[in-house]
């Protein structure tokens, strides 16, 4: 199959390792990474055997698609840069009909998702995201949760979702994802991904993750600096303005 973007995708199961994180996988795992080799060292072993781990390395200089490979995770290159370019390239490399998406900072308890995969896998929901609830002060900074609030803000009148986050862990079925058709290859995707379920008339269930220190060594693309929020936020008002 063409891949667009130049995706490459290499398998553990010849690099290294087994395909797969644990076991008996029923869910593929995205991971858009960029420099998160410290971080996927740690959070790798951790993931249940419930997923097959998809780290999709988009850009990185820090040796982090060596580190995912000798842990058993697939690994997808993607060359251009952006979230949204990361997601849809995990997205068209995953091959289970469960499809779930984490940041690879360390940020998240990848235990975490599985209540979102049961409330997709049972039927009762076709969405299920997590909203970020900060372990302790200075996680979640304060230019960052202002952006997510104010976008929020504005996806409620709109469209009158009733998440309240932006979606930074979820689960979903893939070829229902693959149907909303995502266009944005920025950091916008998520903002489009809620615009589209909601229109689209999806159940989506809201559940409280925990929000932890990024892994040391590592640093957020958005988050980290007020620059990089405010970079985000640009890309948001692009699709919310569409």
């Amino acid at each position: 199959m063409t891949r667009p973007y130049g995706v490459r995708v290499t398998d553990g199961a010849t690099e290294g390792g087994p395909p797969t994180v644990g076991g008996s996988p029923v869910c593929d795992l995205v991971l858009p990474c960029r420099d998160e080799a410290p971080a996927l060292a740690a959070l790798l072993p951790r993931v249940p055997s419930e997923f097959a781990v998809v780290v999709v390395d988009n850009g990185s200089t820090d040796g982090t698609a060596d580190v995912a490979r000798r842990l058993g995770a697939r690994v997808v290159t993607e060359p251009v840069p952006g979230y949204g370019a990361a997601v849809h390239s995990g997205l068209l490399a995953a091959t289970r009909d469960h499809v779930a998406f984490m940041d690879g900072d360390g940020s998240f308890d990848p235990e975490e998702l599985l209540p979102l995969l049961e409330d997709v896998r049972s039927g009762r929901y076709d969405m299920a995201v997590g909203r970020r609830r900060p372990v302790r002060r200075g996680v979640w900074p304060w230019h960052a949760r202002a952006g997510n609030a104010l976008i929020l803000a504005w996806l409620r009148r709109r469209i009158h979702t009733d998440v309240h986050d932006i979606a930074p862990i979820r689960v979903s079925r893939r070829d229902e994802l693959l149907a909303l058709d995502i266009q944005d290859r920025r950091f916008g995707y998520p903002v489009e991904l809620l615009q589209k379920v909601a229109l689209a008339g999806w159940r989506v269930s809201e559940r409280d993750v925990s929000y932890h220190p990024r892994a040391e060594g590592t640093r957020s693309k958005v988050s980290g600096s007020v620059r990089g929020t405010v970079r985000a936020a640009r890309d948001f008002w692009k699709v919310l303005d569409r």
